[in-house]
């Protein structure tokens, strides 16, 4: 298991990375493109979104002196990620037509089932969105998002709820509760 990200030391890797130094900001790039790269995954192909995120961070990296509360750099990235957005968007057109690279490692069924589930996530409203992909495609774990994004714990988990009621909702999938037979 991951140790928490701590407020204090996402401070630390911002003043050290205002003074030019390079480890931070790698750390910074490393801790948060997880997130980023979710937003903007959430708009675009897998291939846009890799070369948005990397955008993302050099315009961010170029602001930096901006960002006045430094432990609020996540907050402050996804903002700049959701303002950084695609020439165009993927969500009207089929994945097939977008030319995303195939999913390595997997079987043509699960990839079309990938597919079809990103397909839909898309069409989510954007805070469900991001957190679905923050946890289904980046694995991360709720207290994970929450540090990343400045979200509460409690607010993620909401999301995270909603949001995979719609995702299945929109995939048609029923979920049966205690008692329903």
């Amino acid at each position: 298991m991951k140790a928490p990200l701590e407020p204090a030391d996402i401070a630390s890797k911002v003043q050290d990375a205002r003074q030019g130094v390079q480890t931070a900001f790698a750390w910074l790039h490393r801790t948060f493109a997880p997130l980023v790269y979710a937003i903007h995954l959430g708009m675009t192909s897998r291939e846009q979104a890799e070369e948005l995120t990397q955008e993302t961070f050099v315009i961010a990296f170029r602001r930096l002196d901006q960002l006045r509360d430094a432990t609020s750099f996540g907050p402050w990235i996804a903002m700049i990620a959701r303002r950084n957005r695609p020439r165009r968007e993927v969500l009207g057109r089929d994945l097939a037509e977008s030319e995303e690279p195939v999913w390595v490692g997997t079987s043509p069924e699960s990839m079309a089932l990938a597919d079809e589930a990103l397909r839909a996530i898309r069409h989510l409203p954007g805070a469900y969105r991001e957190t679905l992909i923050l946890r289904l495609v980046e694995g991360l774990s709720g207290p994970e998002i929450a540090a990343l994004t400045g979200l509460t714990p409690s607010s993620v988990r909401v999301n995270l709820h909603r949001g995979m009621n719609q995702l299945r909702q929109a995939l048609g999938v029923s979920v049966q509760t205690e008692g329903e037979e």
